[in-house]
């Protein structure tokens, strides 16, 4: 996504415009991103390779819950040891519960451990309303073709109790297994559960 297009994006979403949600089967939609860390991410950086999108909030319970029981690290520590590229999105908008300066950020991920590609922060919210992210934790899987295979749920334990994990069907886990031997997402669209994507 060149900067006019983004700047163009920007200022549909600051008028409200609405996008259509992205589809299971259909190429994910481009993006570009900032890091925590300055560096800058097409997603057309990563074609060929599996692709994770978790939508993150770390004020949020629901996020707490899959972080402090290691949930989230496990997965993303599982998968990019196969060569997945696992980006993180914040959404949060300044002022609203979970946004983060970038040296927040990046003291936030060693503090729990993130094992994510990179932390993507998304201010102005373009990326997470082009997605129609609405609440954190929501994740996206992106074959290596671009094309989205799964979206939705982290699992099928709507709480905040770390103890609902060990018991948990993984969606996410379940949908990159399934797509990394060649076989199709057994449950492609789940919905997701948590806080509400906090954008302006």
């Amino acid at each position: 996504m060149n900067n006019i297009l983004k700047s163009t994006l920007a200022l549909l979403v600051a008028a409200g415009t609405t996008f259509a949600a992205p589809q299971v089967g259909e190429p994910a939609p481009a993006f570009t991103l900032t890091d925590s860390n300055g560096q800058s991410h097409r997603l057309s950086d990563f074609k060929g390779k599996f692709v994770v999108l978790e939508w993150l909030n770390h004020g949020c319970p629901f996020v707490v819950k899959h972080y402090e029981s290691g949930n989230m690290q496990n997965l993303q520590k599982e998968y990019t040891g196969k060569d997945v590229v696992w980006l993180s999105i914040a959404s949060s908008a300044p002022g609203k519960q979970g946004h983060m300066s970038r040296e927040e950020t990046n003291k936030t991920k060693a503090e729990k451990g993130s094992a994510a590609t990179a932390v993507l922060l998304d201010e102005d919210g373009t990326v997470g309303k082009l997605y129609d992210a609405k609440v954190t934790p929501e994740l996206y899987v992106i074959n290596p073709e671009g094309v989205l295979v799964y979206m939705g749920a982290i699992d099928d334990k709507k709480s905040v109790d770390p103890a609902d994990v060990a018991g948990a069907k993984n969606y996410v886990k379940q949908a990159l297994d399934e797509a990394m031997t060649g076989k199709p997402v057994s449950e492609p669209v789940t919905t997701a559960y948590g806080c509400s994507v906090k954008y302006n």
